[in-house]
């Protein structure tokens, strides 16, 4: 463009400015004094994502078409890059024509916005009569949706690229420059030829094609609903499988599509098929499978076998017995005991495993990761809260830490607290075990920070527990027994509220030995915890014992085992039921633990009167106190001012009251079985107690 047509276009972008001020006074003097606010100018921001498409015609004439684009911009100032100053201006949708001789320019867009806020951009021009040279084209799927893909190309001598999906009849192509990634979506699964041509200005061009493949991958869950997956079936030992109709669609599974296996008469015993994901599974929260199955027949063994994409040695399987006969039912497959350390692609289903086939069909779908199947036994055993972050939190939901969740930081500071153990017994006893300190809260009278256990939340309170495996609750009954924090209850928070005599919370398990436990601390406020499984490897005196409440099961005489002296009748046990309640708590961590509760059998040397009354120190459970197992002599060591085994008289010294409350005592333990031990020890020179202990 000459000079004189440059100042027209300038006089024109000029009257354009002025008639567009014009037009914004005509409207703000229509408007009424409340209405009069301009101030939403101000906060327009300047154009953004301003680019410019540059297309060459390829007749070595070098007359260039540019396209500029922006958010936000009304007009752009576009400056050629062939001389000084040689620019022109065009409103939003418009494009601009130069004639370039053979070169490489830099075009210089500036956007302009409806509040007179610029935004400069720059775009490198080729422009050769040459064919495009060293055309590189790069095809990659998006992320996270199978159906798209990305594609961007890089050339010498080129001015533009266009760009042929292959996926309609009579294709427009998108045009791009380089440094540009256009984004295409497919509809359908299937082959694709994508074409990509590189103009310059002359007539000749570069061209690139490849065939490219959309498929829709095999992920958890399967349902067998979506039309695009190829459920390629893999089957074995004459077995016969396919996707069909549903053929019960009732209450235990409604959806359109199942899986079906046909075992014929003849199939292997070992027959069987499987599915191959297009990645390994997950088993980082989840460590069950669950499968929902149709069979004629119930008391049929089902067997899930994993396996690796390449190594068939790699796999772990699982054995379940369904119970249910012309109806679904979900099997759920424990695979937490498996090394999942590995990766699985492959998911196996025998039907009627070890028997031949005998025409029968069976269906199945809906295979996904789960939680384990709900039972009371899922929740014997010691549990710790886990050491990481996030598995300490507040919100006002369930699950969520939208308020407080703590931090790595914060499980350093609470390393205390982090110790505590929650132990649920196989006979229903639950114990909070905090060991010498826990994290003590300002409502406690603590600082916030780690110190001595404050009662009732000190765990020296025998307590219980009830597991619902139909509503996922347990609930901890006892004053002082809870899970977690001890300030957050059904009622709300202390200490603005009553301490509870129970607590119940909400159960989900992750897997056999991680747990998230919930309560909504009274109304809207959502506590949750995460709890792992003490797996610390074990020696059999680990666990909660008590005095078998049965004749002879408490004695003394001159030798070893004897009772000639003493020993506890019927009616002994009946009037000591407060002594025979008391537990010795042996710590996976070797801390140790004698639980009296509020009474337990007082006698005359600790100022009692032979009766049931409340614990005497030191002899009163509130110390911290340790234990020394050693296997190999037979003997156990308790070490603490007041700890003890059986009674707290008798000691490697004597009896009290006749000599010093000693600081640890060693008693010799016989184990009757797994699960019952026969305690001794000599107090002083020939007498000998024995007491009969049992695990709970």
């Amino acid at each position: 463009m000459g000079t004189k047509s440059r100042i027209l276009k300038n006089i024109t972008m000029k009257s354009f400015k002025s008639l567009f001020v014009f037009l914004i006074v005509l409207s703000y003097l229509g408007c009424t004094t409340e209405d009069r606010d301009t101030n939403f100018v101000d906060q327009i921001l300047a154009p953004a994502n301003v680019s410019a498409v540059f297309s060459i015609t390829q007749d070595n004439t070098g007359l260039v078409t540019i396209a500029p684009n922006g958010e936000g911009a009304v007009s752009f100032e576009v400056y050629y890059g062939d001389e000084p100053n040689h620019f022109d201006v065009v409103s939003v949708g418009q494009t601009l024509s130069n004639i370039y001789p053979e070169g490489v320019y830099t075009v210089t867009i500036v956007a302009i916005g409806i509040n007179g806020l610029k935004t400069t951009v720059t775009r490198e021009l080729t422009v050769s009569f040459l064919a495009p040279e060293n055309l590189v084209v790069t095809i990659e799927p998006v992320q996270g949706d199978v159906f798209s893909i990305n594609v961007s190309a890089t050339a010498d001598l080129e001015a533009y690229f266009e760009v042929y999906f292959g996926d309609v009849i009579d294709e427009t192509p998108v045009m791009f420059m380089e440094g540009e990634t256009i984004t295409h979506t497919y509809s359908d699964v299937g082959d694709y030829v994508v074409r990509v041509i590189a103009y310059s200005g002359g007539s000749e061009t570069t061209e690139y094609t490849e065939t490219i493949t959309i498929v829709n991958p095999i992920v958890l869950p399967i349902t067998f609903e979506d039309a695009t997956v190829n459920y390629a079936f893999t089957d074995f030992g004459n077995v016969a499988s396919s996707v069909v109709t549903n053929p019960d669609m009732s209450g235990g599974n409604t959806s359109a599509m199942v899986g079906r296996s046909n075992k014929p008469v003849g199939a292997e015993v070992w027959g069987g098929t499987f599915l191959q994901l297009d990645d390994p599974i997950d088993f980082s929260t989840l460590n069950n499978l669950k499968v929902n199955v149709w069979s004629p027949v119930s008391g049929i063994t089902v067997k899930l076998k994993l396996e690796n994409a390449t190594n068939g040695s790699i796999s772990a399987e699982v054995d379940v017995t369904n119970t249910v006969a012309n109806a679904w039912e979900t099997l759920t497959f424990d695979f937490s005991s498996s090394d999942l350390s590995q990766e699985y692609h492959k998911i196996v289903l025998f039907f009627d495993f070890g028997n031949p086939g005998n025409g029968n069909m069976y269906y199945f779908d809906d295979i996904n990761l789960s939680t384990p199947v709900a039972s009371t036994s899922n929740i014997v055993g010691t549990w710790k809260m886990a050491s990481e972050p996030g598995s300490l939190k507040v919100g006002p939901s369930p699950g969520s830490g939208e308020w407080w969740s703590i931090d790595a930081a914060g499980v350093t500071a609470r390393a205390c607290y982090f110790n505590d153990t929650f132990i649920f017994t196989a006979d229903g006893a639950f114990n909070n075990n905090l060991g010498a300190q826990t994290w003590i809260e300002g409502w406690q009278g603590g600082g916030d920070n780690c110190g001595t256990p404050v009662g009732p939340y000190n765990g020296s309170i025998p307590a219980t527990y009830t597991y619902n495996t139909s509503t996922n609750s347990v609930t901890v009954n006892g004053t002082g027994a809870y899970i977690g924090i001890p300030k957050a209850n059904n009622a709300g928070e202390l200490p603005n509220v009553a301490v509870p005599n129970s607590i119940t919370y909400d159960v989900t398990f992750l897997d056999v030995n991680t747990m998230v436990v919930g309560i909504e601390a009274g109304s809207g406020v959502f506590w949750t915890y995460k709890l792992v499984r003490d797996t610390t490897p074990t020696t059999p005196i680990h666990g909660i014992w008590k005095m078998a409440s049965e004749p002879g099961s408490l004695k003394v005489g001159p030798s070893p085992g004897s009772g000639d002296w003493w020993s506890i009748d019927a009616a002994g046990v009946t009037a000591r039921a407060c002594y025979f309640n008391d537990t010795y708590i042996f710590g996976t961590d070797g801390s140790f633990k004698n639980v009296l509760g509020t009474q337990s059998w007082i006698e005359g040397w600790q100022g009692g009167g032979d009766a049931c009354g409340t614990p005497v120190a030191p002899h009163n459970g509130l110390s911290a106190y340790t234990f020394n197992y050693n296997q190999a002599a037979g003997t156990i060591t308790v070490n603490g001012t007041g700890s003890y085994i059986g009674l707290p008289k008798a000691n490697n010294a004597g009896e009290l009251p006749n000599v010093a409350v000693p600081s640890s005592i060693t008693y010799n333990v016989t184990f009757i079985d797994s699960n019952t031990i026969s305690v001794g020890i000599e107090s002083g020179s020939g007498v000998f107690w024995t007491y009969k202990l049992i695990r709970i």
